[in-house]
């Protein structure tokens, strides 16, 4: 098998869960050696949490990869871009001494302040069919941009488009919020004009055609390095619709969400943790509450990087991750946290589902068979608890040193998934990470 070792032409790091996985830690272990590292879709819905020999940083938009010196760091059409954001972030950057060598799609379509007002306005609307939303507008843009009534990155550029465009959606999104959902909305076409043409002066030197940059860097060689946001269980044809994002999270979205028709091997590498979490609403067949919960979510930080809301834990499910091994065509698994599920007596881990009694072992595409869903777990001997300076000593010696029981987890999903994991990562930094031995 291609080792990840070392990164092909084209590599694609997919979240294999829910999103927060540690998808920014793989990323960045990866991202050094690169040429180009690629969002595709999403937008500042999404956290990235990036350690950095102890320096952390938190992007919502901008590639992990950004803060290195040898990659370009691509937004492609397929994010939708909040300019607030996306120049909140650049300038956090550039006070701590980092130059972006950023470019931004001039197909990305832009998150307007009635898409953020709408947002609201759904989400309180569709109550217990809701996604869980971050309420940051994305729903409401990417159903522009199917309405064929959206506003790009591009258009900040050209201000007699920008004001056609904007004074079209602009009504049509203020009517909805006012009439439909009788909120308020009280900003004008001219204040928003004036603010946002403002904002594509900041941005103007990052605008440009990625597509074709994309295309021929590809096409000389250079390796590229795409980064998913959420995962794939929020997917939005393939995961649980309805509580799902607005965008396709899935590793075959690349050639959407940037712009070029990849002809080409490549990797696909599915980022989960040891153990599951979820922002939002949903069911959850796996979740667990109380004292154990508890430990595992201060342990783990587990705190929504975008919303800072906890996370709801939950025991590892197999049934999700068959899914994503088969969506997604992954080539390794990277799995995560398994630092913070050190120190448990034993580990229950979900292998199927029992739903109006029937074992059913692939994710069902039907919410009611969902809500319905029980776990049928088998237990594992969990492995001793250890310190950084054990963990540091773990990868430092590779995966033959770990505990038995630790080893004898990974191969017990390895053999229900038919997926090798690849990446083993023992904490946040970049050098807790053990990679196993090609095969």
């Amino acid at each position: 098998m291609q080792h990840p070792s070392q990164p092909v032409p084209l590599t694609v790091i997919v979240g294999a869960q829910w999103g927060d996985e540690g998808k920014g830690k793989i990323t960045n272990y990866f991202a050094e050696n690169v040429d180009y590292v690629v969002r595709y879709q999403g937008g500042n819905n999404a956290g990235h949490t990036i350690n950095l020999d102890g320096e952390i940083f938190k992007f919502h938009l901008l590639p992990s990869g950004i803060v290195f010196p040898k990659p370009t760091s691509v937004i492609g059409n397929g994010v939708v871009v909040n300019p607030v954001v996306l120049i909140q972030e650049l300038e956090s950057l550039e006070k701590r001494g980092i130059t972006p060598k950023l470019m931004i799609s001039e197909r990305a379509h832009i998150i307007m302040p009635y898409h953020i007002a709408l947002d609201e306005a759904l989400s309180t609307h569709q109550g217990n069919l809701a996604a869980g939303s971050t309420r940051r507008g994305i729903a409401p843009v990417y159903a522009d941009k199917m309405y064929r009534q959206g506003i790009r990155m591009g258009d900040l550029l050209e201000p007699d488009m920008f004001r056609e465009k904007l004074t079209k959606g602009y009504t049509f999104n203020r009517d909805l919020i006012t009439k439909v959902f009788n909120a308020e909305f009280e900003q004008t076409v001219e204040a928003i004009l004036e603010e946002y043409l403002a904002y594509g002066k900041v941005l103007s030197r990052y605008i440009c055609d990625t597509e074709v940059e994309l295309y021929r860097a590809w096409k000389s060689g250079k390796a590229l390095l795409f980064e998913g946001a959420q995962g794939m269980s929020l997917d939005v044809d393939h995961g649980l619709y309805p509580h799902t994002t607005s965008a396709s999270t899935v590793a075959g979205h690349i050639g959407a969400g940037a712009g070029v028709g990849f002809n080409a091997s490549r990797q696909v590498i599915g980022v989960a943790k040891a153990y599951v979490t979820r922002v939002g609403i949903s069911p959850f067949v796996t979740e667990i509450e109380g004292d154990f919960a508890t430990t595992l979510r201060d342990k783990g930080d587990e705190y929504g990087t975008t919303t800072g809301r906890p996370r709801r834990i939950g025991y590892l499910d197999l049934v999700q991750l068959r899914q994503a091994v088969r969506v997604n065509g992954l080539s390794h698994i990277a799995l995560t946290k398994l630092d913070t599920l050190s120190g448990c007596p034993d580990i229950k881990v979900c292998t199927a589902y029992e739903i109006d009694g029937k074992r059913v072992e692939e994710m069902p595409a039907s919410l009611t068979a969902m809500r319905k869903a029980k776990p049928i777990y088998e237990t594992l001997a969990g492995w001793p608890d250890m310190s950084d300076e054990q963990a540091a000593q773990f990868c430092r010696d590779g995966f033959d040193a770990l505990p038995q029981e630790l080893r004898d987890y990974i191969t017990f999903i390895e053999e229900n998934l038919d997926c090798s994991i690849a990446i083993i990562s023992l904490g946040p930094g970049r050098n807790q990470t053990i990679l196993r031995q090609a095969d």
